[in-house]
């Protein structure tokens, strides 16, 4: 598969890479991004995929998240895609919360999204092989995590991917889009009306039918304004709670929903992954 390279920029002492394809998944071009740290000729290092949240791009976390001197101190390789696919002839919405830049890691089945919406796909299969093949990462060393749509993102592919990721973390996720206006109005636009097929979406109602993830850590702001209506964390804590699962969900006093918060705990967050993945 070829693979175009927009820009390399030097950053801590390692690459900050952005990079297009052609995608079977999507139909379209894709972009993501790609920091690798300093490294010796041959190590291949742990890698966290980012997913971000509604509107983003691949550049929003590069910008914003300033996670990359804690990468270099851990040697973590960090890579974020873009949230959906896009283009001219890409179906889209007016609303900011579905549509390009809000597809919801999500295979779509109804028309005319089906077509391009496959980012499930795309994030699960596609882009591992991609960056496998391109880039110094250790296959076997994976974590994962993601910012509101990409928290709900991360949690849903660790908890159907059993075993594939050492370490699973969110900032703000939502935890259960069955239960939330933002979740309601995405999966039954890209799903339908069944409800049934929503589950595998769902991080509390998979945990709920079963699956499990061993190392948790979510992160999720008092003062989110999108806490009560669209996030529901206690879901999360009941539904974990309910399962015996081992996790951390801290909420901290004062934070919102933005890249302010997400900066706040990130190093926080690779140091924690990067136990984990070396490990």
């Amino acid at each position: 598969m070829t693979l175009e390279t927009v820009s390399e920029t030097k950053c801590f002492g390692g690459n900050q890479g952005v990079y297009k394809h052609a995608s079977s998944s999507t139909g379209t071009d894709m972009t993501f991004q790609v920091f690798v740290p300093e490294h010796r000729e041959g190590e291949k290092l742990p890698v966290l995929w980012w997913l971000s949240g509604l509107t983003c791009t691949h550049e929003n976390a590069m910008i914003k998240c300033h996670y990359h001197q804690a990468c270099a101190e851990h040697g973590v390789i960090l890579v974020g895609p873009d949230t959906s696919p896009r283009g001219e002839d890409v179906p889209d919405d007016e609303a900011y919360d579905f549509g390009q830049g809000a597809g919801f890691y999500v295979n779509a089945t109804q028309e005319p999204w089906a077509k391009n919406f496959q980012m499930r796909r795309y994030v699960e299969e596609e882009l591992p092989a991609l960056v496998a093949d391109n880039f110094p990462v250790d296959m076997e060393r994976q974590g994962i995590s993601g910012h509101s749509m990409g928290g709900h993102g991360a949690l849903t592919v660790s908890l159907r991917n059993p075993g594939r990721f050492r370490s699973t973390s969110a900032f703000s996720p939502i935890v259960s889009p069955m239960n939330c206006p933002w979740g309601e109005k995405a999966l039954t636009g890209y799903l339908g009306d069944n409800r049934d097929a929503w589950r595998e979406y769902d991080a509390c109602a998979l945990i709920e039918d079963g699956a499990r993830i061993d190392h948790l850590l979510v992160e999720q702001g008092r003062a989110d304004n999108f806490l009560d209506d669209e996030l529901k964390t206690w879901l999360l804590e009941d539904a974990v709670r309910k399962a015996g699962m081992n996790a951390s969900i801290a909420m901290q006093e004062g934070y919102d929903h933005s890249y302010f918060f997400v900066s706040t705990f990130i190093a926080e967050h690779i140091k924690w992954h990067a136990e984990r993945l070396k490990a």
